[in-house]
């Protein structure tokens, strides 16, 4: 059983949600717009979040950076928009997974406990209690802050966790596939996603993919990151 806010405008999405929802022993609280969803997740635990792009009041989109700003509850997106670059965007800006419109409960209920399973076992690995140094880049897995040459760095949630994973193993090219094991903890994905992750990642670590300092990609073996030589 999960605690789960449902974020949808549209009453007869929302109440065929609830009833679904409810059926499967879960506890809901719903709203229908971003600030009321702000509210809830600020005053009230959740296992998970299901948001409606196509809010009233603000876009779902942007809803999603200021949750992601207060809380770590995974997202799941569900939307009537298939566009594979927004969708890389959202997955980018911190949603866990996304369903498109007209979707089955059953569908959403496999992503649900998918999800929740990634979370769960996040939750119950142990982060490195060591800070992790490499160069001038400082990694704190506990506190989960980064600094580069001092400068404390503005990662999002996986963008961290893609830097401390690759942090713990200076020098040693991971594959992609242990990194959406590790990272994403999926059996599979696309690499899109890593690639997605890793250029923003670079942006922030002052580099280009052209032009690497810290991370280094293997075409069709790993990324590997190392001190500047």
């Amino acid at each position: 059983m999960a605690s789960v806010l449902v974020v949808e405008d549209d009453q007869f999405v929302r109440s065929a949600l609830i009833r679904h929802l409810t059926e499967a022993s879960h506890t809901v609280r719903s709203v229908g717009t971003a600030l009321e969803a702000l509210r809830e997740v600020a005053h009230f635990r959740f296992d998970v979040v299901i948001l409606d792009l196509g809010l009233p009041d603000l876009d779902g989109a942007e809803a999603l950076k200021m949750l992601r700003g207060i809380t770590d509850v995974p997202v799941i997106i569900a939307t009537a928009r298939d566009d594979e670059t927004e969708i890389v965007r959202l997955l980018n800006d911190g949603a866990d997974d996304y369903l498109t419109k007209p979707f089955s409960v059953e569908h959403l209920s496999a992503r649900m406990a998918a999800v929740l399973r990634r979370a769960r076992a996040s939750a119950g690995a142990e982060p490195p209690s060591r800070v992790l140094q490499v160069g001038g880049l400082r990694v704190d897995p506990l506190r989960r802050q980064a600094e580069l040459d001092g400068v404390q760095l503005d990662l999002t949630r996986r963008e961290f966790d893609l830097l401390a994973f690759l942090a713990g193993r200076p020098g040693v090219v991971v594959p992609r596939k242990e990194l959406l094991a590790e990272v994403w903890q999926q059996s599979y994905g696309d690499d899109q996603t890593i690639d997605v992750h890793l250029s923003w990642l670079r942006r922030k670590l002052g580099e280009t993919a052209a032009r690497p300092r810290y991370l280094h990609t293997l075409r069709g073996v790993g990324v590997k990151l190392e001190p500047p030589q």
